[in-house]
């Protein structure tokens, strides 16, 4: 692990992995940023780097101190620290909330490219609806900690239902390490839904935003209106990838954004 100060005398940590063009990773919900291990060995001609989110890990002193508010600005500012520490414009990849993450980074950032895999941005009538965070609320302020990051799980991880969540869980790697992120990923929730994509991004720098055809329906439907809002976009889905695609598909995946920046 390699450590930055941030402007505000925070400590932030991540993994660099190789040589080559910097390539910033950003893991998204409620993943580690061992997400990225499946990934990583098909990008050996990049300068790997992986933070470990604010909050999700050792970078953030106080998580209690910051408000849902604050979490997306406490992030793309996290970000930005690492690119103004690297040689050169970096290429930001994101998956999900890391998607949205450097999508808003790098509004104000020097980057040489932005990738977004299923951003975690809500359509319109979606995230008038949406309630996911005060539904985690209610659940955690009557002691009900494990049932609350379920919710997150079922309703962000699995909208289309799951036979036996508790089978999953059983298998999946975090759980229940990630119970007591609970108030994290609230806030975390809580800034998604507040999150109002604009007409245009005011980004500079080209972008490839990516899809899958097994993945939510509404994040598919916000991948193309974030592709709209990018002034110079390509849009990308992948057939029978699921909202996982980065560690499911990291083939696959590497060499669309490969031919991406070749082009």
């Amino acid at each position: 692990m390699q450590t930055t100060q941030s402007a505000t005398g925070t400590e932030l940590a991540d993994e660099r992995h190789g040589d080559g063009r910097p390539l910033i990773l950003l893991h998204g919900g409620m993943a580690p940023r061992e997400y990225w291990d499946p990934v990583v060995p098909h990008f050996d001609d990049f300068a790997a780097i992986i933070p470990q989110r604010p909050g999700f890990g050792t970078c953030l002193d106080d998580p209690e101190e910051t408000s849902a508010d604050e979490v997306l600005d406490r992030e793309a500012d996290y970000v930005r620290t690492l690119v103004d520490g690297v040689d050169g414009d970096p290429i930001l990849l994101g998956h999900s909330y890391g998607a949205l993450t450097a999508i808003e980074a790098a509004t104000d950032a020097a980057v040489e490219a932005v990738v977004a895999y299923e951003p975690a941005v809500l359509p319109e009538r979606f995230r008038e609806e949406a309630d996911l965070a005060d539904r985690m609320e209610r659940l955690l302020e009557d002691g009900h900690r494990r049932e609350a990051v379920k919710r997150y799980i079922e309703q962000v991880l699995h909208p289309e239902g799951i036979d036996d969540l508790d089978a999953w869980l059983a298998e999946w790697p975090v759980w229940p390490d990630c119970v007591a992120l609970a108030e994290e990923v609230i806030r975390m929730n809580r800034a998604v839904e507040r999150y109002r994509l604009p007409d245009r991004l005011d980004v500079d720098a080209p972008a490839l935003v990516l899809t899958g055809t097994d993945g939510p329906d509404f994040l598919r439907k916000s991948a193309r209106a974030v592709h709209r809002a990018f002034p110079h976009s390509r849009l990308v889905e992948f057939d029978g990838i699921s909202h996982s695609g980065p560690a499911e598909a990291p083939e696959l995946i590497s060499a669309e954004v490969d031919a991406f920046l070749r082009a």
